[in-house]
Order: C-alpha cells, then structure tokens, then sequence
C-alpha cells in the first residue's frame, strides 16, 4: 500500500512539474507571438510611409529640377528602408535585422529631412496643394510608426523579463527562446520625425 502511495506521489509531483513547464513554456510562446504581432503594426506603418515617398519626390520634382541628388538621396535612402524592412518582417526581433532597419529608418528620416528643409526655398513648392497633403499624410504616418514602435519595445521587453527570470529562463534555454532586439533610432537626434512643415 505504501509502494501505490508513493508511486501515486511521485505521478503527481511529475505532472506538476510537467504541467508548470508547459505553462512557463506556452508564456513564452504568448509573449513572442505578442512581440511579433507587434512588429507586423510597424510593418504596416512602414509600408504606408514608404509608399507615400515616391508621390512625394514625384510631386517635388517638377519644383526641384536643379536638386536631382537630394532627390536620388531620398529614393535611395527609401529602397534600402523597404529592403530593411522586409528582411526585419521575416524574423522579427533579431537583433542584426533590427538594427539594419533603425539604421535605414534614419538614414530615410535624414534624407526626408534636407528635403523638406530645401522645399522651403522653393515658394510654389511649398504652397502646393498636393504636396501639403502629402506631407500632413507622412506626418500622420510618423506618428502611427512612433506608437507601434512603442508597443513593439513594451512587447520585447516583456518577452526578455519573462526568458531571462528564473524559472523561465531555464524553459528558454531548453525550447531556444532567444533575445528580442528592440526597435529604436540609432542617432538621438534622429529620435524625432522630420519637420514637416508647408
């Protein structure tokens, strides 16, 4: 009788234990998926400011005929974030595909930047209808592209408490849970948008 007992015991102990790994393990898996689901909200907010870059070269070009680098710059500097963008999409929160995007994002967020600070010498420009929508719109977009970037880092931050405590960290280090990288500008003074202003 004391054998069935024990043994009773010892089923139960390893069900427990069993049962509390599946638990810290599926966490995980929330708090990664949840990470995930937040980068695909910057991705769509990329998308949408990336797509507006073209119509707003092409509406500055007939303005900016003598500016053809400011506006090769900006092109540029948007085929390298797209570029960026889709490599980060395919494994968000590796910490390499991260940072060639913060560092592409800027580099975008610069080239934005001399382009609109040359639109101010150009009145026509400035005063153009289709341009003030187009720049209200990349406003908006930044800051639709601030927020989810906020939640992607609140989202990674909360997956890297959740594998580096313990006991988690040890169902982490079975399972391969790796770091999450966040989303953040390199250059401090690249932390704002660009000034948009017509």
């Amino acid at each position: 009788m004391e054998l069935i007992i024990g043994l009773v015991c010892l089923v139960l102990i390893v069900v427990a234990v069993v049962g509390f790994g599946a638990s810290i393990y599926n966490g995980l898996v929330r708090a990664r998926n949840a990470y995930r689901n937040a980068f695909a909200q910057i991705d769509v907010q990329l998308v949408r400011r990336h797509d507006l870059i073209p119509n707003l070269v092409e509406t500055a070009k007939g303005y900016l005929k003598h500016e053809r680098e400011t506006l090769e710059a900006v092109i540029n500097a948007r085929n390298a974030a797209v570029n960026a963008q889709a490599t980060a999409a395919a494994t968000p929160g590796d910490p390499a595909a991260m940072q060639q995007l913060s560092g592409a994002e800027n580099m975008l967020t610069a080239s934005l930047g001399r382009l609109f600070a040359l639109s101010e010498a150009y009145p026509d420009l400035k005063a153009n209808q289709n341009m003030m929508q187009l720049s209200e719109e990349l406003t908006s977009t930044e800051n639709r592209v601030a927020f989810a970037r906020q939640a992607y880092n609140d989202a990674v931050m909360t997956y890297n408490n959740k594998r580096e405590v313990f006991p988690s960290s040890v169902v982490a280090g079975m399972f391969s849970f790796g770091p999450a990288a966040l989303f953040q500008p390199d250059d401090p003074q690249q932390r704002q948008a660009p000034q948009v202003s017509f």
